[in-house]
C-alpha cells in the first residue's frame, strides 16, 4: 500500500494549500485572500456493539480531521457499507449517532451513499472552511517546539479489550467519553495562537502520526513516554496482550524512523505504536509560548499534557525515552 501511494502523481496547483505531500489530515484548497476548503473522508468497522455509539465515534473521527487543520466542519455526507439482511433499525441508530455529532459540530449531512457490504462500516466526507491565515498544518514545527497532546491515548488496546469482554466499565467509560469529543475547542485555541504545528492521532498511533509531523517539518521529535497520558486500563490491557492487528503493521512501517531507550518498558512500545480512533491533536508550540498555550487550554477546562519537544533533525524521526 506504501508503495502504491508513493506512485500516485502528486497534483500542484498555486491554489492547493495542502495536498497528499505531507500526508496531513486533510487536503485545503484556497478560495480567496480569506477562505479556504477544507476536505477529508473517513471511515471503518465498528468497535463498540453499540450502534449509536460505533456512529458518533466514526462521526467524530472524521470531523476532527477538519479541527487538525484548524477549520471548521461545513458539509457532512454519510459514507455507509451494510448488510441488507441485517436489522435496518441498528443501521438508523448508526446514522443517528452521526448525525448528532455533526450537529454538534454546527454542520450539515446533506446525505451520502451506501453499499451492500457483507460487514458493516460506517464514517463521514466532511467539508470544511479555514482562513488561509489560520491554517494548520503538521508540516511547520522547529527545533526547541514544545509538544503537546489534547487526550490520553489507549482506545485501541481498550477497543480489544471490549471484543474480548475482557474490560473495565472504568476503562469502557472513559475510552467512549474520549472517542466521542470533538476536537473543536483545542483546534480554535491552536488556531487563535497560531501554533507552528497540528496533526491528530488516529489509525497510525502516537508515533505514527508524531513521525508523519517530524519528517514533514524536518525535525526530530524527543517524546518521553513516561509524560505520555493513558486512558485507564490502557496499561493492564497491554500488559496482557490485548493488542490490536494495527499495532504491528505500524511497528513494521515505524521501526527504522524510531530510535528507543534501551531501558524503557516494552508495553510503552505497544501503547505508542497502537492504532487510536479519533485521538487528540498533536500540537507543536514554540517554547516562549507552551506556558501560554496550557494557560489557555486550563482556562477552558481542556486536557492538554506536555509530551516532548522538536529538536534539529538527526538519522531518527522520533527518538522514544524513558
Amino acid at each position: 500500500m506504501e508503495k502504491l501511494l508513493q506512485d500516485i502523481p502528486v497534483t500542484v496547483q498555486e491554489n492547493i494549500l495542502v495536498g497528499m505531500e505531507t500526508r496531513d489530515d486533510a487536503a485545503v484548497y484556497r478560495l480567496d485572500r480569506d477562505k479556504a476548503l477544507v476536505q477529508t473522508v473517513d471511515f471503518f468497522t465498528p468497535m463498540v456493539d453499540d450502534a449509536y455509539l460505533f456512529g458518533q465515534i466514526a462521526a467524530t473521527n472524521a470531523l476532527n480531521d477538519i479541527y487538525a487543520m484548524g477549520g471548521q466542519p461545513l458539509l457532512a455526507l454519510n459514507i455507509v457499507c451494510y448488510p441488507t439482511c441485517e436489522d435496518l433499525h441498528t443501521l438508523g441508530q448508526i446514522l443517528e449517532g452521526g448525525l448528532d455529532k455533526v450537529k454538534e459540530a454546527g454542520a450539515f449531512l446533506l446525505g451520502g451513499h451506501s453499499v451492500d457490504d457483507n460487514e458493516p462500516k460506517y464514517g463521514l466526507a466532511v467539508t470544511g472552511l479555514v482562513n488561509p491565515e489560520r491554517l494548520l498544518t503538521n508540516a511547520g514545527a522547529r527545533p526547541g517546539d514544545r509538544i503537546y497532546i489534547t487526550k490520553p491515548i489507549g482506545n485501541g488496546i481498550i477497543a480489544t479489550a471490549i471484543k474480548a469482554e475482557m474490560v473495565s466499565p472504568q476503562a469502557y467509560d472513559e475510552a467512549i467519553y474520549w472517542m466521542t469529543m470533538l476536537n473543536k475547542e483545542s483546534s480554535e485555541i491552536a488556531a487563535e495562537m497560531g501554533v507552528n504545528a497540528a496533526t491528530d492521532v488516529t489509525g497510525f498511533g502516537l508515533l505514527g502520526h508524531l513521525a508523519e509531523m517530524a519528517q514533514a517539518s524536518r525535525v526530530t521529535v524527543q517524546l518521553h513516554a513516561g509524560a505520555v497520558p493513558l486512558i485507564s486500563g490502557a496499561w493492564d490491557g497491554a500488559s496482557m496482550g490485548l493488542i490490536p492487528g494495527g499495532t504491528y503493521n505500524n511497528r513494521t512501517y515505524l521501526e527504522e524512523r524510531i530510535s528507543v531507550d534501551p531501558g524503557l518498558n516494552p508495553i510503552w512500545l505497544d501503547l505508542l505504536y497502537t492504532p487510536e480512533t479519533a485521538g487528540g491533536l498533536l500540537l507543536a508550540v514554540s517554547a516562549g509560548q507552551a506556558s501560554i498555550l496550557e494557560e489557555a487550554m486550563q482556562k477552558r477546562q481542556i486536557f492538554c499534557a506536555l509530551i516532548g519537544k522538536a529538536v534539529e533533525a538527526c538519522s531518527y524521526s522520533i527518538e522514544v525515552m524513558a
